[in-house]
């Protein structure tokens, strides 16, 4: 009883450690910092997805994963509001890598998107276009980035987030609805049903996920379905040769770039270096 009394005493009289001094010592881990920068808001462009987001549009500065059960089904067209805006500034670029299909100029100007903001990147494999995807979201280049991941684990999925949150783009991954069953690191996730037409928010970083889901009137509609939107690769030879394309070498030394990722070539090489250590 007497140890306990004397140490009791001993400890009382020592000096309480302050946070400040845990901290500096690593010995507590500030998760984050009081003093935040306010999100970027970036509105979906349709009203009744926005009231159920926490963010009131798209996560800013983030990955966003599309699930799918089809091709074609409206899910550019989802996106069209936000890429148009987004197209407008002078320098304001929107990359797609590695379509599927070939995209169809006249359509997407329709929706008020820009063409000149329009930077198509072509890839030989999958490897190389979830390469091609993460150099684009990191290099600051770019307001978003449209890919479509064919092999892409949850190591791959979590390098696309945290270079869109470094490069401080809107990333956009358009996936099969059979991913849904996965763990994803994205900030959100929608899935898109054709019958009946609407979204269902599987995650929303930051917030809640809605019971119910989105009603989308708009999706698949035929006047503005994505046979308008994106030509089947057979068509390749009846595409006329447009400003807006860009070619993604196999070779990071022969990388032909558009400007703005010109200057991330460097770190491109290295970041594939490290993708191919398996880093």
């Amino acid at each position: 009883m007497g140890t306990v009394t004397a140490l009791a005493s001993a400890m009382s009289g020592a000096a309480a450690p302050s946070l400040d001094g845990l901290i500096s010592q690593r010995r507590v881990w500030r998760g984050q910092s009081a003093a935040t920068t306010p999100a970027i808001e970036q509105p979906t462009g349709w009203p009744a997805l926005d009231a159920v987001l926490p963010t009131r549009g798209w996560p800013d500065s983030a990955l966003i994963e599309l699930l799918l059960p089809a091709d074609g089904i409206g899910e550019l067209q989802l996106l069209w509001p936000a890429l148009a805006r987004l197209s407008q500034p002078k320098d304001g670029v929107i990359a797609l890598i590695a379509p599927p299909y070939h995209p169809y100029p006249p359509a997407w100007h329709a929706a008020g998107v820009r063409l000149g903001a329009l930077q198509i990147i072509r890839t030989k494999t999958p490897r190389d276009a979830l390469w091609a995807a993460e150099q684009c979201l990191r290099s600051g280049a770019c307001n978003a980035v449209l890919c479509w991941p064919q092999q892409a684990d949850d190591r791959a999925l979590r390098r696309l987030q945290v270079a869109a949150e470094t490069g401080q783009a809107l990333g956009f991954a358009f996936r099969s609805l059979k991913a849904a069953v996965n763990p994803s690191p994205a900030a959100l996730r929608i899935a898109l049903d054709a019958a009946p037409r609407q979204l269902r928010v599987l995650k929303c970083r930051g917030g809640i996920p809605p019971a119910r889901p989105i009603p989308f009137p708009q999706l698949g509609h035929p006047e503005t379905s994505s046979a308008s939107i994106l030509r089947p690769a057979g068509d390749a030879a009846r595409q006329p040769s447009s400003p807006f394309l860009a070619a993604l070498g196999n070779s990071s030394s022969t990388l032909r770039l558009f400007p703005g990722i010109a200057a991330h070539a460097e770190s491109m090489r290295d970041a594939k270096a490290d993708i191919e250590a398996g880093l």
